[in-house]
């Protein structure tokens, strides 16, 4: 079978009839929410427990996959784990939030921040 490059649904070259070059990814579930993660990228998620520079290890894990393959967990993948570093702990922009009653001189001002945990994925392992 022979590697002929085709462009993805995005115009991206991808060879076809290889799974060479093809990088794992997870879906992993923290802060009550799911991300889609690769080895060396960085996400923002709900905040964690943890120091900048700790590594944290999330045994959540949907569903592992690599090209072809997808290994999907009922509900979390056995064996399967993602490990990040913490690269910074924040809040995000205000979120204003304005209530008003119109004819009844009633106005109240009010914001939040939501904090945040950015990580670095180190490695996928399952």
């Amino acid at each position: 079978m022979g590697v002929t490059p085709g462009p993805d649904k995005y115009g991206h070259a991808v060879a076809q009839g290889s799974l060479k070059g093809l990088h794992m990814y997870a879906v992993i579930k923290t802060g009550g929410k799911q991300y889609r993660v690769a080895a060396g990228e960085k996400i923002k998620v709900e905040q964690i427990a943890a120091d900048v520079g700790q590594e944290v290890v999330i045994e959540q894990v949907l569903a592992v996959g690599s090209g072809a393959d997808l290994k999907v967990g009922a509900p979390w993948v056995a064996g399967a784990s993602v490990t990040a570093t913490v690269l910074a702990q924040g809040k995000h922009d205000k979120v204003r939030i304005f209530k008003m009653r119109r004819r009844k001189h009633y106005q109240k001002h009010g914001g939040h921040r939501q904090t945040f945990t950015e990580l670095q994925i180190s490695s996928i392992n399952g």
